[in-house]
Order: C-alpha cells, then structure tokens, then sequence
C-alpha cells in the first residue's frame, strides 16, 4: 500500500507544475506565432536582424553557456528576418565580425581570403584577410543550446531532411517546451513517415511533461506493451526514486518503497546513509581506534591501561572508551549503539514524480510490457542460438564426414578451416570488390582446402588406417605445422576478410531482437549447404559409394567400388566444405593461424553428439550445443570460460547415455 499524500499538499504539486509549464510556455510564444504560420518561418519578420545582434554584440562574440540563452531570447523574440540562418551559421562556426565597426558578417573563402556577406542583404562585400575579421567559434555546450533552440523552427522546415534532424534532435533532449510547437507541425505534415515519428514522439514528450494529469496518463497508458527503448527509457524516469531517511514515514510523499532493514538493507549499510545524511556522527574503525592508541600512549600506558595489557580487541575498546570521555578522541559506537540508532529511523524511497496517479499508470505500464519483453528476449536468445549453431554446422559437417566414412580423428581440420579464411584474404588483395570477391573466394576455398585434404590422405593418412593413436597424433602435428606455415606466409597479426557492405548492419524486429546480417548469411550458407550435401550422398554415385564403403567397405569392395578411391574423395570433400566454412567464419571473426584451433573442439563435440557419419545429427549435435551455449551464457553473461566448462560437463553426461549421438549410424561406424 502506498501512503497517500495530503490532499491539499498534492493540489499545491499539481498548481506548481501547471505553473512552471504555463511560464515556459508564455516564455515561448512569440515562437509558437512563427511555427503556426506555416513553413517560412526564417523570412516572417520585416525587420533587419543586425541591430538586434547589435544588442546581445558580446555574448554572441565571446558566446558561453551562461550567456546564450541572453541570445536566444533576443533573437527568438524579436521580428527580423534571417534569425534562423543566423542561428544555423553560428551554430557551424560561420559567423564573423569586424573589430572595428563591431558588425556580423557572413563570408565565403576566396584565394585564401574572405569575401564578407551582409548579414540583412545577403549582399557581398569587401574582400579580406582573416587577420582584419575575427572568427567566431561557439564551443560545444552552445551549439548544443543553439541546436535546441534550432529545433522549433526545422520541425516545419520545407526541408524534409532538416525535419528529420529536428525530431533527432527532439528525441536526444526532450523537453516540455518542445509539445506545442511540434503538435503544431503535425497538422501540416506532407511526410507520413515523419508525421508518425513527430506523433510519436508528441506521445513520449506528452508522457513526462503534459501539464494536464488526464492527459499524461493517457499518453502513459498508450506505452504499455510497447517494448522499444525511448518508450522503457520514458517509464523509468517517470519512476525514478530518490532514497529518504525520516524519523518517522511521512504521509505527504508519493511512496515507492519501504525499506526493511534486515532483508532490503543492512544495518552497516543503513547506518552509513544516516552518517551520509549528516544524522549520525561516521563510525570509528579498528584502524582508528590503533592510530588514537598509538597517538596517546603516556608512561607507557594509554587511557590508565598499561600498553602490555592491550593485547585483546576488548581492552583496546576499554582504554579507546576512556580517551573518548577525556576528549582526545571520538566516540566509539557499539553495534547495539548503532543498531539503536538505525531502528530509530525510517528508511524508503520515494519517487521523484509527486503524483501517485501518475507513477501508478506507469507501473502498470511496465507491468504490462514486461511480459513483451521476456518473451522478445527469449527470441533474440534463440536467434543467438542458431545462428552459432549455423556456424558450429558449417565447421563440423566435413568432419562429419570423414570421421564417419573413415574412422580418422583429423586434428588438423581446423587448419582447413584456416586455410579457407586465408584464401578469401589473398582473393580480396586481387579482387577489391567484395561481393565478387566473395563469389570467387567460397569455389577457390574449397579447391584450395579439397587438393590439400587429399594430399594429407594420401602422404600420411592412409598410411595409419586403424590405428586412430598415430592418426591423431600425425594430425595433431600437422596442424601444428600449418599453423606456423600460416605465420610465416601471412605473419601473426589478424588479416581483415571484409563482407560486402549488403551484409552490413542487422535485421531488427524492434530494439530487442537484432540479428547481424552476416549471421543470416552463414545460417543461409548452412542451409544450402545442408541441402548440396544431402543430394551429394542421396542422388549421385559418388554419395551412393560413400554409404556402401560407411556401412560395410568389404561388400563394397566386392561389388567394384574401390574404398581407397572413396577415401581420398571423402577426405577432400570434407577438408574442402572445410575451407568454404573458413570463408564464412572469417567474415565476422579475425583470420589469424590459430583460428581453426578455436572450432575443433566444438566440432568434434558436434559430431559425437549428433552421431558419427549422420548429416542429420551433425546438424542436430549444432543446434544443440548452438542452444545450450547460449543458455548457460544467458545465466552467466560476463564469463564464457564457465559456459564452455559446462556445456563439456553436459556433453560428458549426455554420451554416457547415448554413446552413438541422437542419430546412431549403422554399418561400420556402429560396428566400430
């Protein structure tokens, strides 16, 4: 329950609030006059402008924040012509003036020189050098007022541009005096799109600074569900709290929250807000209390103790005490002291907006968008998860494959991975466009990883068939290797693979759910890639000899299928799908030597989780490490050590009970 303010207190509140904005408003109305008018507001007035500059001379000169607002009034509230050209010069630094006649001007460079331009004609004049005027710079706390101020004039501006820029501007520094000069401009508004952001934005600013109740409520309760975030960032500052202490709670205050102290906030905690608050004298601390020790020993003793008998956290409070009472130090407060001291005063937050009707509808508000908000949230985490399961896919679906037709445990697959992304970076050195070069790198990827995956099969993996030891320890050094044959040819610094500019960006459902263009992409490359593998094995010979050699090599040897042919070619493919995964990863990712080394793991995990040789489970095996990953991140955001640990303890027990994957193949792989 909250406690209500008193009614008279609560009209005051509301009759100050009217008033404040009633002021700003008559503060603003010659400028209201010229928004209404229509959209030449800069050409209006018919009287000159350089006499009113004239006026405010210094404070436009030598402009501060203290002072331009002494500007912006005079300009705003007279009737010359020109004020809002004048405004925009001064605010790009194109105004200067003549020491000697003290006028503004205009100028345009010329060889080196200014050709000076009347301010009122528009009309050129003398030629000079830039030592004979001086250049006006206002810093950037008055440009930002003179861009506020900028604002109720470009919200009509014929410009649709400047319009744009204006409700920008409206949008970063929102303000009360900004409603009636931009509801004004809605009516006459050619531009959809900007009317519904100027519409929208008259809601937000209606929201927080209406002077109407009624109306600010409504404009509350047309937020709630709406999970963008100019809408949560206006909730909570219409919730915004500041802490109270009080010896007693008070019924005048629009209350947010009682403090417990206990369960909301500690005793120690509660305490150093009173000593903050200057209600309680700061607490000595053990530090203190040997420093005043040590600062009064007299003969050899200190407050009558002798300086031996000291040696107990109780004496020392003892002799402290006595010093206390004698004035040679503060007082030393027990904890039943401070605890009293604490009980007897009321700790709460109260919310900084008066009105409880108000803080009421925003509550609701953002009760009824926090639903909204989990849900999007859970969307953008499964987007995260495939879109890292897309990427695990890619870079373990050609282990898949040879780990499932060969029984090889390659170690150096994530150097095909490497060698993949360093092929793009060599392609885009030679072709600077870089959707082309993308087109030819993904083909050149997976030639140039294909010829050296069945160059590593047939120099030293067909060597050490069925004997998986020396084939992971052969492999395991190779990589080795090509990671150091890698820094001497490209060196040890990161080589930039840069995705086309029609990759760029992210596709946003709304602030929430955001997804990185390039994630799309490779989520897509997966896709085709699943769909190119499946009618490799499905519906051409090679993919028909591949499941004969999987299932039984000796059957299919007796039917005229040569399984070292199969190998070598199964080993290429799957070093060269490889390779095209290496194109992928390297578009978001650094390309460096050890690159390959950061995927083998979860590729290997991938395979085993899915199950051996089984396109299906590769692509499920990535789907779930992709999904548990990301959940276990979720929890612990600030520590992706921790996630790996634990998504390897989950993969420990998940193979304890399935121990071929989700999709056991049959056939060799089974058998073995």
């Amino acid at each position: 329950m909250h406690p209500p303010p008193t009614r008279s207190l609560a009209k005051a509140l509301k009759m100050l609030t009217i008033l404040r904005t009633f002021l700003g408003l008559v503060r603003r109305c010659a400028i209201w006059v010229l928004v209404l008018s229509g959209p030449t507001l800069a050409q209006d007035g018919d009287a000159p402008l350089q006499p009113v500059l004239q006026n405010v001379r210094d404070e436009i000169a030598n402009p501060s924040r203290s002072s331009v607002d002494r500007v912006l009034d005079a300009l705003t509230n007279s009737d010359a012509t020109g004020v809002v050209d004048f405004l925009r010069a001064w605010q790009d630094r194109a105004v200067y003036t003549d020491p000697a006649t003290g006028l503004f001007y205009y100028a345009r460079e010329e060889s080196g020189d200014l050709v000076l331009i009347d301010i009122d004609s528009g009309a050129e004049g003398a030629t000079v050098s830039t030592r004979d005027v001086e250049h006006i710079r206002p810093n950037g706390g008055v440009r930002r007022e003179v861009a506020a101020s900028l604002v109720q004039f470009e919200v009509s501006s014929p410009d649709p541009e400047r319009r744009r820029a204006a409700l920008e501007a409206i949008g970063r520094s929102p303000d009360a005096e900004q409603i009636a000069y931009l509801a004004a401009s809605i009516g006459s508004e050619p531009d959809p799109e900007i009317r519904a952001r100027k519409e929208r934005l008259l809601t937000l600013l209606s929201a927080r600074f209406a002077p109407d109740v009624e109306d600010r409520v409504a404009a509350i309760e047309t937020l709630s569900g709406d999970v963008s975030t100019e809408a949560r960032a206006v909730l909570s500052q219409i919730l915004a709290t500041r802490q109270r202490i009080a010896e007693s709670l008070p019924q005048d205050v629009n209350m947010a929250t009682v403090l417990e102290i206990g369960s909301d906030l500690g005793v120690d905690a509660a305490y150093g807000r009173l000593v903050d608050a200057g209600l309680a004298p700061e607490r000595t601390d053990t530090d203190s209390i040997l420093a005043a020790l040590r600062a009064n020993v007299v003969d050899g003793a200190v407050g009558g103790i002798p300086l031996h008998q000291l040696d107990t956290e109780e004496a020392r409070e003892t002799a402290y005490r006595a010093l206390s009472a004698d004035g040679l130090a503060p007082q030393l407060f027990s904890d039943a002291e401070v605890a009293d001291a604490v009980g007897h005063h009321e700790f709460f937050e109260e919310y900084v907006e008066p009105n409880e009707e108000i803080t009421d509808a925003a509550r609701a508000a953002v009760d009824g968008t926090g639903t909204r908000i989990a849900i999007f949230e859970g969307l953008s985490l499964a987007f995260d998860a495939l879109s890292l399961g897309s990427i695990f896919f890619l870079a373990a679906v050609g282990l898949a494959v040879t780990f499932g037709v060969m029984r090889v445990i390659n170690m150096a697959h994530g150097e095909f991975i490497m060698m993949g992304a360093y092929t793009g970076y060599v392609i885009q050195l030679f072709v600077p466009d870089h959707t082309l070069s993308l087109v030819i790198a993904l083909p050149m990827a997976f030639l140039v990883a294909f010829a050296a995956g069945v160059a590593l099969e047939r120099l030293v993996i067909r060597h050490l068939y069925t004997r998986p030891l020396e084939t992971l320890l052969a492999t395991f050094g190779i990589s080795i290797a090509l990671q150091q044959l890698a820094k001497n040819i490209f060196g040890t610094q990161a080589r930039p693979l840069t995705a086309p500019d029609w990759l760029a960006g992210s596709i946003a459902l709304n602030d929430i759910v955001s997804v990185a263009t390039i994630r799309v992409a490779i989520f897509v490359l997966a896709l085709i890639f699943l769909v190119l593998l499946l009618l490799v094995l499905k519906r051409t010979r090679l993919g028909l000899e591949v499941r004969a050699v999987t299932q039984n090599p000796g059957m299919a040897a007796s039917m005229g299928i040569d399984p070292d042919r199969i190998n070598m070619l199964t080993f290429g493919l799957g070093s060269g799908i490889a390779g095209i995964a290496g194109v992928a990863i390297g578009l978001y990712a650094q390309v460096t030597s050890e690159m390959g080394a950061n995927y083998i793991v979860q590729s290997f995990m991938t395979v085993v989780v899915g199950g051996v040789g089984n396109v299906w489970g590769t692509l499920a095996g990535a789907g779930m490490i992709g999904f548990l990953q990301k959940g276990i991140e979720w929890f612990n955001p600030s520590n992706t050590l921790v996630a790996q640990t634990y998504l390897t303890l989950f993969i420990i027990l998940f193979i304890q009970f399935r121990p071929r994957g989700i999709f056991a193949l049959k056939g060799r792989a089974a058998g073995d």
